[in-house]
């Protein structure tokens, strides 16, 4: 392979030329917390909307000030600065003011999935040493007899009906634990409901407490590759991805925007580019606890977030809503898409319909998250594409062999990124550290190539690839070829076990309402767009295909399934 020098290509960042108008080369870094944001927030629109959720809403006045209860009742129980305290919440009011006022006492906010398993919990729940934890009540009883295994203290036990617009206030009640909206909670020491926990609390009227350069934040990784990893994340990592992305939209004003918050929060793309990013530029922040196709068509329709960042399967959900064509969604004025590549059919009929540009982006937990995004302005990104570099951070590709070397643009290698957004280190794992951060470069696994613009293309996940016949298959360039076919929905291929050629392609597909179709179908119309040992050999059709909790098909839950059934029936 052709190798270039490490002076060259890369490090001259050729995509600075691609930045749309107003988009800064470099940014002088204001050193302030997330905390001190929001209170820059509340200062300057102290009125404006800053939560809406299922129609009750909170000013900025408001929200700082549960803020500051919710933080002083921390410190009357004894969570200290760079104490850690775990939330295990889906998008509601709780979950925004636990988040920043935790931050704002110096302590140490643990983001979980509620969606994960005992074990998965007790794990990160145990890694993290949280002293205390916020919870929902359809979660409480699990979390209490999970206590004694961790080092947690105190329950804060939070109801998604706590804050609700009259008359669903009234009606909640009634309603709720036949819905299985509510539970009953189990009595045990130290678990206190949410709204007795911040009323009866003294406020922390103080300043944030935690210094720039402080951890603020343990943010584990999904865990799909083996035991989730713990990214320690600092006030200066969240604070500069925050401000870079909002550099990247110059013409959305501060306190002028509605952001819909359907991305999770306890994941690092739903905080930054959600949460933090709402309160960063002062606006309304509408949540969604559950971002499926109804609740975000609702939300289109009643409130009309104006910044819209999804993945694709909620695009893809929008677009096949019966309800879609009839929506008028022209009050949107950008949209942001990441963790897996949006197909290009998704992205001309949103277009279309709402007259602005979806930039596709990239990021990793360990980079807080985002490093890539297309440019905003018609015109400018390219499909496929993770955009390009995000202003002050360097990329480079490099061989995949010695992960060293620098390839030549157009040419296939590991992409590694340098930030400062980029991890500290994984806690309690030097050796993975050492791994993953090489030279100060944080290596990411993905293969990747750099054309002659500087836009960066993901070809695969480097450990994804599969060899077939002494060819390299790259899976995600036959899913971009099955998502061309009418009748498909979803697509993941993976390699399988093959006698003569290592491996061949199996695809699973998930066909649009219906429709039907055969595999002799979907084989023969890969067959005119894809080489022949790329072509899949089998397909298997499904309902749906599993996916993390931001909508990422797993490809390698699906090779594990596969490999597991095929182990079954040599067996038998």
């Amino acid at each position: 392979m052709r190798t270039v020098s490490k002076n060259s290509s890369y490090l001259n960042k050729p995509w600075l030329t691609s930045y749309a108008p107003g988009v800064p080369t470099n940014i002088n870094y204001e050193k302030k917390t997330l905390p001190e944001f929001l209170e820059r927030a509340t200062a300057g629109f102290p009125k404006n909307k800053a939560l809406t959720f299922m129609g009750f809403t909170l000013n900025y006045s408001e929200l700082k000030g549960m803020v500051d209860r919710f933080a002083g009742a921390l410190i009357g129980h004894g969570v200290r600065k760079g104490d850690s305290v775990a939330i295990i919440l889906p998008n509601t009011i709780q979950c925004v003011v636990a988040y920043f006022g935790i931050l704002k006492i110096g302590a140490i906010a643990v983001m979980n999935n509620p969606l994960y398993s005992d074990t998965e919990l007790e794990h990160q729940l145990k890694d993290s040493e949280a002293k205390a934890l916020v919870t929902l009540d359809l979660l409480a009883n699990r979390m209490i007899d999970l206590r004694p295994k961790t080092h947690i203290k105190q329950i804060i036990v939070a109801s998604i009906g706590d804050y609700l617009p009259f008359p669903k206030s009234i009606l909640f009640p009634l309603v709720a634990k036949k819905k299985k909206l509510a539970a009953d909670v189990k009595q045990s020491p130290n678990v206190f409901r949410w709204k007795t926990f911040i009323n009866n609390a003294q406020p922390m009227t103080d300043s944030p407490a935690a210094s720039f350069d402080a951890i603020a934040q343990y943010q584990y990784t999904g865990g799909t590759t083996g035991v989730s990893k713990g990214v320690v994340l600092t006030h200066a990592n969240l604070s500069t991805n925050v401000q870079q992305a909002a550099s990247w939209f110059p013409e959305m004003r501060n306190g002028a925007e509605t952001m819909l918050g359907a991305l999770p929060y306890f994941h690092v793309f739903g905080l930054t580019v959600s949460m933090n990013l709402a309160v960063f530029k002062a606006w309304n922040n509408i949540l969604v606890p559950k971002p499926q196709p109804d609740p975000l068509m609702e939300v289109l329709t009643k409130d009309k977030p104006t910044f819209v960042p999804l993945v694709p399967t909620m695009y893809i959900g929008i677009i096949n809503h019966p309800e879609f064509e009839r929506t008028d969604l022209s009050f949107v004025n950008g949209c942001f898409s990441g963790s897996a590549p949006l197909p290009v059919e998704v992205i001309k009929r949103f277009e279309e319909k709402t007259g602005t540009v979806i930039c596709e982006g990239f990021g990793m937990t360990e980079s807080s998250p985002v490093t890539h995004i297309n440019p905003f302005e018609k015109g400018r990104p390219k499909p496929g594409s993770i955009g390009v570099p995000v202003p002050d951070v360097e990329c480079r590709i490099v061989d995949i062999e010695d992960r060293a070397t620098d390839v030549a643009p157009g040419k296939p290698g590991e992409l590694i990124i340098r930030g400062p957004q980029v991890m500290q280190r994984y806690k309690g794992m030097p050796d993975e550290t050492k791994e993953t951060i090489r030279d100060g470069w944080l290596h990411t696994g993905d293969i990747a190539e750099m054309d002659a613009d500087g836009y960066f293309f993901i070809v695969d996940r480097l450990k994804d690839m599969v060899i077939s016949g002494g060819y390299n298959v790259y899976p995600r360039e036959i899913d971009e070829v099955l998502f061309t076919h009418p009748k498909v929905l979803e697509a993941c291929a993976i390699g399988v076990p093959h006698a003569t050629r290592g491996e061949s392609i199996k695809a699973f597909v998930v066909l649009k309402p219906g429709e039907t179709a055969t595999e002799d179908e979907i084989i023969g119309f890969c067959k005119n767009k894809l080489a022949p040992y790329k072509l899949p050999t089998e397909v298997e059709f499904r309902d749906d295909l599993p996916k993390s909790t931001v909508g990422k098909i797993l490809r390698k839950e699906l090779r594990a399934e596969e490999l597991e059934q095929r182990k079954k029936e040599k067996a038998s």
